[in-house]
């Protein structure tokens, strides 16, 4: 990649980062119901879950090019689905008897939110058809920034996860409330990927 487009990757990347996302909602609901602690343990599934699929796109990217882009649809409607179960899941844990918490999501369910997120997926493999491939197609150019995009959307579910630990308390007593306007956001990133833009 040309140091000429370097801004434009970086601005890529912190946008496709830090915009809501299943990773970013699983992060803010995770810390506001549990606090710090369990989210981070979700967290590291999560950025395990990135860095899988990130070094997925690279192989992919590398070895099938263009050939992927016939799959992109049905990966967005897998990744809807599993979104609006999300979505059912998180209106379904606030409508338990009170007083009888769910357990805390750990690192599996983490790695799962994140194998699973088309969004990941889609940027991965923008990133480096956008960024890399017209420019080069070496395999270590694809790995280095493979590499690195593991550092951008698993920072900015920190950023997600410690705002939903700050504002715990707030909403404590709103939990029902916050659980719809996580549950409603869900579903409309779901829709948002199936629909035509």
């Amino acid at each position: 990649m040309p140091l000429s487009l370097l801004p434009s990757f970086l601005l890529y990347c912190y946008v496709g980062a830090i915009t809501p996302g299943p990773a970013n909602l699983c992060c803010l609901s995770t810390a506001l119901r549990y606090g710090r602690g369990p989210a981070l343990r979700q967290w590291r599934g999560l950025f395990t879950g990135f860095f899988t699929v990130s070094m997925a796109a690279v192989m992919i990217t590398y070895f099938l090019g263009t050939v992927l882009n016939q799959y992109v649809g049905l990966l967005s409607w897998v990744g809807a689905a599993y979104l609006l179960w999300m979505a059912w899941h998180t209106l379904r844990s606030s409508s338990g008897p009170e007083g009888q918490a769910p357990k805390a999501p750990g690192f599996l369910s983490g790695l799962l939110v994140n194998l699973t997120n088309v969004k990941v997926m889609i940027f991965c493999l923008m990133a480096l058809a956008s960024y890399v491939l017209p420019f080069t197609g070496s395999f270590r150019s694809l790995l280095a920034v493979g590499l690195f995009l593991p550092f951008t959307g698993p920072l900015a579910n920190l950023v997600w996860l410690f705002a939903g630990a700050a504002l715990q308390r707030l909403f404590a007593s709103h939990r029902k409330a916050a659980d719809i306007v996580c549950a409603a956001a869900l579903a409309l990133c779901a829709v948002s990927l199936v629909l035509p833009h």
